[in-house]
C-alpha cells in the first residue's frame, strides 16, 4: 500500500488516538495529529505512538484558519480526518454554544482551508485527496422497536450536540456538491474501549463500579444504543479513507443492540468477577435510577451492510469480548483516569443545570 499522510484533527482524544494508534502500529501512513486539547484531549492516550519518526503532533484550534492553513501547507497530507468535535449530549444541554462553535464553525473553517489546499494540488494528488468527516448516528433522531438507520435516513437531531453534527454533515456534503471536493462521510453508532473519557455511561459505569461508587441509570434504563468497540471503529474509518467513494457516506455499527440497564448491569458482573470486594459487595446494589435526561432519544441502531458490502469491514468484537477488555483496561490502568478525575471532571452527572440537580 502507497504511503499516505494523514492530518487527523482531535487525534488525541477518544476516537481520534485510536485512528491515530491504528495508523502508526498497523499501516505505513504518516500522522500529523491537529488537537486543540481541551478537557477530552489527552496526550497521554498517544503516548504509545509519540516517538514514532511516522508520527508529529500540533496544538491548535479547528477554528483558528490561519493555524489550519497553515499546518496543511507545512504537512500536505493526503487525507484529512475530521474528528476534532464537542461530542457529550449532557454538556451540550448545559452548554450548546461550544458545540455550535466547534462542531459548526470548526467544521466550516476545516472545509474551506481544506479546499483552498486542495485546489492548489497537482491534478493527480487532487484525485487521490480525501477529506473524511467522522461523524454520528445521533444525527438520525430517535428509532422505533424494529427498523435501523441506513445511510439514506432522514435527519431528525434532537439534542444541541447531534444539531450541531447534522449541520456539520450537511456541510460536507455541500462543499462535494458545490465545489467538488473529494468529501466521505461516516457515522457511527456508540463506541467504547480503552481511553474512553469517563463523562460517558460505560466508563464512568466501570470507574464507580471499582470505587463501590452509585452508579446512576437514566430513567428506567430501557434506551438502547447500538455500541462498537473503538479499536474496531478505527480499521473502519481507516478503510472508509483510503477506498470510500467520494461523495459518499458510510453507516459504521457493532451490531450489538443493549439497553442502557444491560450495559450497566454486564459492567457491574465483570468488575465483582475481576475485583471482588466483600465491604462493596454485588456491584448491581450500587445501581440507582435517576430522572431521565431531557430529550433522550429511545433507541439508536445502525445497519451497517453497506461498509461491509463496498469495503469488506465488519467489527471483530463482540460486545462481551471487547467489554471484557474495556472493563480490565480500566482495572489495570488506574493512573490514566486518575489524573482526570483529580482535575476538573469529578464523576458528576452534566445536562441537568437547567432541569434541576438529581441526588
Amino acid at each position: 500500500m502507497t504511503s499516505k499522510r494523514f492530518l487527523v484533527t482531535g487525534g488525541a482524544g477518544f476516537i481520534g488516538s485510536a485512528v491515530v494508534r491504528h495508523l502508526i502500529q498497523a499501516t505505513g501512513h504518516e500522522v500529523c495529529v491537529l488537537d486543540k486539547l481541551t478537557y477530552a484531549g489527552n496526550l497521554d492516550n498517544l503516548a504509545s505512538v509519540a516517538k514514532e519518526p511516522r508520527y508529529r503532533f500540533t496544538q491548535a484550534d479547528i477554528c483558528d484558519a490561519p493555524a489550519v492553513r497553515a499546518i496543511l501547507e507545512q504537512f500536505r497530507p493526503d487525507v484529512v480526518m475530521h474528528l476534532a468535535a464537542e461530542s457529550h449530549v449532557d454538556r451540550s444541554i448545559d452548554g450548546p454554544a461550544a458545540f455550535i462553535d466547534t462542531n459548526v464553525g470548526g467544521s466550516f473553517v476545516m472545509l474551506e482551508a481544506a479546499r483552498e489546499y486542495w485546489q492548489g494540488l497537482s491534478s493527480q494528488r487532487k484525485t487521490h485527496f480525501r477529506f473524511h468527516h467522522v461523524s454520528t448516528d445521533e444525527v438520525f433522531g430517535s428509532l422505533g422497536a424494529d427498523s435501523y438507520f441506513l445511510e439514506t435516513s432522514p435527519y431528525r437531531p434532537n439534542s444541541p450536540y447531534s444539531a450541531s453534527k447534522a449541520a456539520s454533515d450537511h456541510l460536507v456534503r455541500a462543499w462535494h456538491q458545490t465545489y467538488g471536493l473529494p468529501t466521505v462521510c461516516s457515522n457511527c453508532s456508540n463506541n467504547y474501549g480503552p481511553y474512553h473519557f469517563p463523562e460517558k455511561l460505560i466508563p464512568l459505569t466501570i470507574l464507580n463500579a471499582l470505587e463501590g461508587k452509585k452508579i446512576s441509570v437514566y430513567g428506567d434504563g430501557g434506551n438502547i444504543r447500538d455500541w462498537l468497540y473503538v479499536e474496531d471503529h478505527a480499521g473502519a474509518l481507516v478503510a472508509i479513507a483510503e477506498r470510500g467513494v467520494p461523495g459518499g457516506c458510510y453507516n459504521v455499527g457493532g451490531w450489538s443492540e443493549r439497553s442502557n440497564l444491560q450495559v450497566v448491569e454486564a459492567i457491574c458482573g465483570l468488575v465483582d468477577e475481576l475485583s471482588p470486594d466483600a465491604k462493596i459487595g454485588p456491584r448491581a446494589g450500587l445501581i440507582a435510577f435517576v430522572a431521565d435526561r431531557p430529550g433522550h432519544d429511545k433507541r439508536y441502531a445502525i445497519d451497517a451492510s453497506k461498509i461491509k458490502r463496498d469495503l469488506g469491514w465488519e467489527p471483530r468484537e463482540s460486545f462481551a469480548s471487547g467489554l471484557a477488555k474495556t472493563v480490565r483496561w480500566y482495572a489495570d490502568n488506574p493512573s490514566w483516569w486518575q489524573r482526570i478525575r483529580s482535575g476538573a471532571y469529578r464523576g458528576e452527572r452534566l445536562g441537568q443545570a437547567k432541569f434541576g440537580q438529581v441526588a
